[in-house]
């Protein structure tokens, strides 16, 4: 488990990043996880820790997408 301090990092690397950047991190984000589910499914996956780390990876781009979404409102 990460600890508090690179899960700041992480989240202060992706506060960062430009608008289309953040769309861009998105995509790529949800393709992995995608790829990587079904690489589990064909039991090809050989660290179902990496859905872990994507699947959280991609829900602070999007929590960083929203607040940005509803500070211009």
């Amino acid at each position: 488990m990460k600890n508090k301090k690179s899960v700041n990092k992480a989240m202060k690397q992706i506060s960062e990043l430009k608008q289309d950047e953040l769309v861009a991190r998105d995509a790529e984000l949800r393709k992995e996880k995608f790829l990587l589910r079904a690489q589990a499914k064909s039991g090809q996956l050989e660290s179902p820790a990496k859905i872990r780390t994507a699947r959280r990876n991609l829900a602070r781009v999007m929590t960083e997408l929203n607040k940005r979404a509803s500070a211009g409102k």
